[in-house]
């Protein structure tokens, strides 16, 4: 398993509820190219869920991963999780492409695999993570209520913390912050 990219701290104290603009343009997405690329703008605006899980590292080496656990009480816990590393959530279609899960809400992730831990996060840093892991898509919201997929290029560009954006003639475009000037 390869290194999970530390989300920033941005959503601190999130609980998880979707945003109600993001689950409609979600659900208009299937009408055209159009409601699609709306979606994708929407999500670049708002948090996701990226599932990780623990993964037991009984010999206390370091797995490359997103963070370690170490419990408060380890008497009391799992002795599996005592000392596990957490680890993104990746699903492997049978002709071996990889996507990488992400939800608008708690909601959405619990009907999905309830037993993963949500790590809030910006859509760019799941992209990120998604090619980081071997993945070639994005699978929002996979469990429902409205499905969406982001690969190809759109993936490549939201890992390179590039936002779409409504161009003001109705077209689309890149937002993304200029190199600083080396002089």
């Amino acid at each position: 398993m390869s290194g999970l990219r530390q989300p920033s701290d941005a959503y601190t104290g999130d609980r998880g509820e979707p945003d109600a603009t993001v689950r409609a343009s979600l659900a208009a997405a299937q009408q055209s190219l159009d409601h699609y690329l709306h979606a994708i703008a929407q999500l670049c605006t708002t948090r996701v869920l990226l599932p990780i899980v623990p993964v037991p590292d009984p010999d206390g080496s370091r797995l490359a991963g997103v963070g370690r656990i170490e419990p408060e009480h380890p008497e009391r816990e799992d002795p599996a999780e005592v000392h596990a590393e957490l680890v993104a959530v990746t699903l492997t279609a049978p002709d071996g492409r990889i996507g990488l899960p992400v939800f608008t809400g708690a909601d959405a992730f619990a009907v999905w695999q309830p037993d993963a831990r949500p790590l809030p996060c910006r859509l760019d840093e799941a992209a990120a993570n998604a090619l980081d892991q071997g993945a070639t898509a994005l699978l929002i919201d996979i469990a429902g209520p409205h499905a969406l997929v982001i690969e190809g290029d759109l993936l490549t560009e939201l890992a390179r913390s590039r936002r779409l954006v409504q161009l003001d003639d109705g077209g689309w475009g890149w937002l993304f912050a200029a190199a600083e000037d080396p002089d």
